[in-house]
């Protein structure tokens, strides 16, 4: 409701407005504090895209916060699309956010790992990213 005077002109409703401010401020936090519940890759070993000299022993990825072991996977495939690695993926024990597993000798070629994990708050991301043992062309 508005009224006016001579000097002023009030507008009740710019009142209204502003009062709901917080609400706004409030939703855009809720929504940028669930974007944050993502696990997100930090960093893996191998590194993504990279070709190493000799097949590692282990693939590892580090995400920047803890991801649940019973809904998280992980899995290496060579260039056919045949699974390598050793099927033992899991989240280290020690820490968290370290999804792994274990690969047997690879033969030099091109490797790619495919990552699922669920953060603490039930988040799901994944992907996928390539590595190449030398000797590959």
């Amino acid at each position: 409701m508005a009224y006016w005077d001579r000097k002023h002109y009030h507008d009740n409703r710019s009142l209204a407005r502003w009062s709901s401010f917080p609400a706004l401020v409030m939703g855009l936090l809720l929504t940028t504090s669930l974007a944050w519940g993502h696990a997100f890759p930090d960093h893996s070993d191998p590194r993504v895209g990279w070709t190493v000299d000799k097949s590692p022993a282990q693939v590892r990825i580090w995400f920047d916060g803890a991801i649940e072991p019973a809904f998280s996977t992980i899995k290496v495939v060579n260039a056919d699309g045949q699974q390598v690695n050793k099927q033992d993926g899991r989240v280290n024990a020690a820490d968290p956010t370290l999804l792994e597993v274990d690969l047997p000798p690879l033969s030099p070629g091109k490797y790619r790992v495919f990552w699922s994990v669920v953060a603490i708050d039930t988040h799901r991301t994944e992907g996928d990213y390539p590595f190449t043992v030398a000797g590959a062309r």
